[in-house]
């Protein structure tokens, strides 16, 4: 019994190196697509869509020298992003890099576009852009973004009580992912969102979510809440109904990566 282990464990050893000889090396141009229909799109925390559901989907193009460039996109409510396409466009691209074995850094940009989006009857547009620092390791990672424009257009044309321009508004980003079970995940999140000069927009956000894996698809549940002023972020449709779009919810999704 023991010989016949001992000649299992070689032929399995054998196996295995040959196949590292000759498994396919590491394209040079990787190209992904993603597509999502989610109950309700959270930002930070805040829903994006009136607490309505949502259809996502993007493209990522990635190099083996560790850039990347990418576009996402996302319906968003009219009542949030006023006289606009309902519409969001976010555009990106970084540099990813191994500091050490476990450890990658990733610094970026991205710019979030709402086609023909304006701030009421102000021209103001909600276009935003920031420049990003993210660090993983592991199960763990955190990214802080800097607000390189007004935040989503807040400035003294668009407040109710002008207080200068946003930009170098702040979000830090703290998230933690575990294989619970097989092809399932849980994912901790906990965020933190500053808006320069008009501190009383400020709030924490987090998320529990759970994701399984089931082949055709991803299919995920989570639990997304802040504790943002009720009164800055709740909004009104045009029929007079009012929603407090950063109270607690749950989000389920089902999504897809080809």
């Amino acid at each position: 019994m023991k010989k016949l282990i001992l000649s299992a464990a070689v032929l399995s050893a054998l196996s295995m190196s040959v196949h590292a000889q000759t498994a396919a090396p590491t394209p040079e141009h990787t190209f992904t697509g993603n597509v999502t229909v989610a109950s309700d799109y959270r930002f930070r925390g805040i829903s994006q869509t009136f607490k309505q559901p949502a259809v996502q989907g993007g493209f990522d193009y990635a190099h083996s020298s560790g850039f990347y460039l990418g576009n996402w996109n996302s319906n968003v409510s009219g009542n949030q992003y006023n006289n606009g396409a309902g519409l969001e466009m976010d555009f990106y691209g970084g540099y990813k890099f191994e500091v050490m074995p476990d450890f990658t850094a990733d610094i970026g940009l991205l710019y979030y576009y709402y086609p023909a989006a304006k701030v009421g009857n102000t021209g103001e547009k909600y276009n935003n852009g920031e420049v990003y620092f993210a660090g993983a390791y592991k199960w763990f990672s955190a990214k802080y973004s800097y607000g390189l424009t007004d935040f989503f257009g807040l400035n003294n044309n668009t407040a109710a009580i002008p207080r200068g321009n946003s930009k170098g508004s702040g979000y830090l980003d703290l998230n933690a992912t575990f294989e619970v079970a097989e092809k399932t995940t849980l994912t901790l999140h906990a965020g933190r969102q500053w808006v320069r000069h008009y501190g009383d927009f400020n709030y924490n956000d987090y998320k529990i979510g759970v994701a399984r894996d089931f082949g055709f698809a991803t299919v995920g549940l989570a639990v997304v809440g802040t504790d943002a002023d009720k009164d800055l972020y709740t909004v009104a449709d045009g029929n007079g109904r009012t929603k407090r779009v950063g109270n607690t919810g749950a989000v389920l999704s089902i999504s897809k990566t080809f």
